[in-house]
């Protein structure tokens, strides 16, 4: 009885952050509710009032890497230059999704919102207004970051590895020859973190400075 009472209580957050952690180590796909309740060691039924079913348990590891992002780019200090301040929060939310490379993958499949993102994108907005921007220059900006403002891009293309990719090249380099040479030339550097194969440090900063600079002229 008396380790029992000793026992952390569970609660909806100690079970994501839980979640979080077995995917972060082990990837989505071992990410259950049976191996969930393992790791808090719980009864597999108990973690069911807390989440009612796996879709729910996504939607809350979803919101915990997003409520994460909120949490660690509202320590960063104040920045007057709406350029700066917004590359450095993109940044920010970047290195957070780096600790979780799953949660892209994840977060693009999901349809419903959690609320504080919301409160993500205002600051976003008051940035860019506050910065001389109409709202609706704003907003066009915003669908030009895309899913950059939360740290990552989207895939274009996802090759496997090994020979399979090789003898598939080899197939495609006459009828594709662009798109082969492509895929070729865009090895990443050992040193460039990747959230995917279309996604490195490297072509991130790249689109974002890109980005930025057009912004800056249509402000003009």
């Amino acid at each position: 009885m008396a380790a029992k009472a000793s026992r952390t209580p569970l609660s909806r957050d100690r079970v994501l952050q839980a979640a979080v952690a077995i995917a972060d180590t082990e990837g989505l796909k071992a990410l259950t509710m049976r191996r969930l309740a393992a790791d808090l060691d719980v009864e597999a039924m108990s973690l069911y009032y807390h989440l009612p079913a796996k879709e729910a348990l996504l939607d809350g590891v979803v919101e915990t890497v997003l409520t994460e992002i909120c949490a660690v780019v509202a320590t960063l200090d104040p920045v007057e230059d709406w350029r700066a301040a917004l590359r450095e929060r993109f940044l920010t939310a970047r290195q957070v999704m780096l600790g979780h490379p799953w949660a892209p993958a994840l977060l693009t499949s999901r349809n419903s919102i959690p609320p504080v993102v919301y409160a993500y994108y205002d600051g976003i907005l008051a940035t860019l207004v506050g910065g001389g921007f109409s709202y609706r220059l704003a907003h066009r900006a915003l669908h030009a970051f895309g899913s950059m403002t939360l740290g990552f891009v989207q895939e274009i293309f996802t090759p496997d590895d090994g020979e399979a990719e090789e003898e598939e090249l080899a197939a495609m380099a006459e009828a594709l020859p662009h798109l082969t040479a492509m895929v070729a030339a865009e090895v990443h550097a050992a040193g460039d973190p990747t959230l995917g194969w279309c996604d490195s440090q490297v072509e991130f900063e790249f689109t974002l400075d890109l980005l930025l600079d057009g912004l800056s002229r249509m402000r003009g």
